[in-house]
């Protein structure tokens, strides 16, 4: 049975009933097909009994916790299972050490910046940050990465409003709240994705809490940080293109609150079906010579990184290719 995410938007409780769990809420209960569900993201209120959460972790599915804005609040993480103290020694190690850290650092905003030019290219904008690329080489700490990484990207979204809508520009990039439509999008997308790559870690022998270009802190899986660089531009950036040049998404679809702009429920539930979809969407591998998931993609490119820590192969970042 191929597994995939649960999404649940409305109000209700899970709960255990010998080996089922359900969701039950005002229109009544219905069991879940446990062992065909890959992770779960809660945006609505839902309460989750003690025996449902025993039940999930032993099956390994994480859940992922949103606000009524439709923002990350948190995840259930089940106990790993998947230890390796090699691989955590040598994980920290690349931390501890500057050069190594800086060059994991460098390659994940390297790969966020070839994606980004993959992107403007694909929005009939060509143009190359190689100018960025030379600086990026040439930075000594952490926090000159970050400067480079930062002026990119504001770059990379005044380059992108000019091919967007009208009706749907960045103009530029605001959050917490986002101040227009464009950010409000970017901002739920990325922090959907955020979640997926910590299920996607969970699945490795990777420690999510220790980064590279992101600086480890506590209550938060810093190496997904690392990992969004690469899957933002890929998959994020790509939808909210698609949904506004296509009429998808419309001003209808969005709310004014607390002084900035919010999605409202029609339009949580349209961006995440159409997210799913393209979660779930197959590329010809050219490696692997094989179709892929894009979610898969996320799992295999923290298989490129465990190969780089424990010296098998350098980590090279995905830059998309379809």
């Amino acid at each position: 049975m191929r597994k995939k995410s649960l999404t649940l938007l409305s109000d209700g409780y899970l709960f255990r009933k010998e080996n089922t769990i359900y969701f039950g809420n005002a229109r009544g209960k219905k069991p879940l097909a446990i062992e065909g569900i890959y992770d779960i993201y809660i945006y609505g209120k839902v309460s989750i009994s003690s025996q449902a959460l025993h039940y999930l972790a032993q099956k390994g599915i994480a859940v992922h916790f949103f606000n009524h804005y439709g923002y990350y609040d948190g995840s259930f993480y089940p106990r790993e299972s998947l230890h390796s103290g090699y691989l955590v020694v040598n994980q920290v190690e690349h931390y501890l050490d500057k050069n190594k850290r800086l060059e994991l650092a460098k390659l994940f905003v390297i790969g966020g910046i070839k994606n980004m030019e993959w992107n403007l290219l694909k929005f009939k904008n060509k143009i190359k940050f190689d100018s960025y690329i030379e600086e990026l080489n040439n930075c000594n700490k952490i926090t000159e990465v970050m400067n480079v990484e930062g002026r990119v990207r504001a770059e990379y979204y005044s380059l992108w409003d000019e091919t967007l809508p009208n009706d749907f520009k960045i103009v530029k990039r605001t959050r917490k709240p986002p101040k227009n439509e464009m950010n409000t999008l970017i901002s739920f997308l990325n922090s959907r994705l955020y979640p997926a790559i910590i299920t996607e870690l969970y699945n490795t022998q990777l420690t999510p809490t220790v980064s590279y270009l992101h600086e480890p802190h506590e209550r938060r899986f810093s190496l997904a940080l690392d990992l969004s660089e690469i899957f933002k531009p890929m998959i994020a950036d790509r939808l909210v293109n698609r949904l506004v040049k296509q009429g998808i998404i419309q001003k209808k679809h969005f709310i004014d609150d607390l002084n900035g702009v919010l999605l409202n429920e029609d339009g949580m539930k349209l961006v995440l079906e159409h997210l799913n979809r393209e979660m779930d969407k197959t590329v010809q591998h050219p490696k692997l010579k094989k179709n892929v998931s894009k979610r898969r993609l996320i799992r295999l490119e923290a298989y490129k990184l465990v190969k780089h820590l424990v010296g098998q192969k350098k980590y090279e970042p995905l830059v998309a290719w379809f």
